[in-house]
């Protein structure tokens, strides 16, 4: 709000300004020069000699000169120190950095949603490591973000020109975490008809509203209330396995993730057999399953097992670990 204030009173002064400009070479026949001089030194008050002396019209005008463009001036003055004072100018600043920041993104992720399912995704690209932007209308929610030095962008994340901003035509993913299905359902329509290569995850809380999501656009949905049901039943009959997974996700000093390296056309392990190519050796790391060209998996596979083109290695580690095995191009 106060910034559109500033923006007003700045065009006040301008108009001012031309005003004193035009009256003085309308009534005293001045140059543009010493009209513009004589207007500056009069709405600054600074006590300057005249120009050139003034008829009588010429100080008429030059006293409601004074009276309308000092008090402009003044005004003008006191928004700009409350624009500083209240931290608008530092939030401009930042938004203005962080805007060239999620322009220069590539290959990273949009999180629409920053509420309960949001925030656990926001942890989880953190502490894995991923490029992001997040989407959120609320105002205090994107304070919590810049505060935590995240990108985002408040504004509906339905709207092309929002979604735009986030940087979707160079994403790789898209995650729809908001409330209600039908906003997810619009989010999808919108996001897929902007970037037809993007992944999209969509969160959903009944079956008919996982079908219209698959329908428009949407890789995959996410059924909270379906994943729920599992994890209660998980800890019913098999609490171990939950611990250790739990203990897994929550360890702040070694995150340990499932993850997968995708074997492209362009990569190095094409033809190789498991065993060479390093991955099974990385202390820290170990191979759980392989996904083939036909989609199926194999669990353990073997180390004298040849990757092909299209492969993708399941592993399971120590996050940093993994981490260096992209670095050394054993990913592409």
């Amino acid at each position: 709000m106060i910034t559109s204030r500033l923006r007003g009173v700045f065009v006040s002064l301008v108009l001012v300004i031309l005003s004193g400009v035009c009256g003085y070479a309308l009534i005293e026949g001045w140059s543009f020069f010493d009209a513009l001089y004589m207007t500056v030194i009069t709405i600054a008050t600074v006590g300057y000699g005249e120009v050139r002396p003034l008829t009588a019209d010429g100080r008429v005008f030059t006293m409601i000169l004074i009276f309308f463009g000092s008090g402009t001036l003044m005004y003008c003055f006191s928004i700009f120190t409350a624009f500083i004072v209240e931290g608008d100018l530092t939030d401009a600043l930042r938004r203005r950095k962080m805007n060239k920041d999620i322009a220069r993104l590539k290959n990273h992720y949009i999180v629409c949603g920053a509420g309960s399912t949001g925030n656990y995704i926001i942890e989880e690209l953190s502490k894995t490591g991923r490029e992001f932007v997040v989407v959120d209308r609320n105002p205090e929610r994107m304070k919590q973000m810049c505060e935590a030095n995240i990108l985002n962008i408040q504004g509906d994340a339905s709207h092309e020109a929002v979604l735009e901003a986030a940087n979707i035509r160079n994403a790789t993913g898209l995650f729809s975490s908001l409330h209600l299905d039908a906003d997810n359902l619009l989010v999808v329509v919108t996001a897929r008809g902007m970037n037809p290569k993007l992944k999209i995850i969509a969160k959903s809380t009944d079956e008919e509203s996982e079908r219209k999501l698959r329908q428009v656009g949407a890789d995959r949905v996410v059924m909270t209330n379906f994943i729920g049901g599992l994890r209660m039943t998980s800890e019913m009959i098999r609490p171990k396995v939950v611990t250790f997974l739990d203990t897994m996700l929550r360890d702040k000093t070694n995150i340990i993730r499932v993850e997968e390296i995708a074997v492209s056309s362009r990569s190095p392990l094409v033809g190789k057999k498991l065993a060479d190519t390093g991955v099974m050796d990385v202390e820290g790391v170990s191979v759980v399953a392989l996904a083939n060209n036909s989609g199926s998996y194999i669990f353990n596979p073997q180390k004298e097992l040849v990757l092909t083109e299209n492969d993708v290695i399941i592993v399971m580690g120590i996050v940093e670990k993994i981490s260096e095995l992209r670095e050394l191009n054993l990913t592409v």
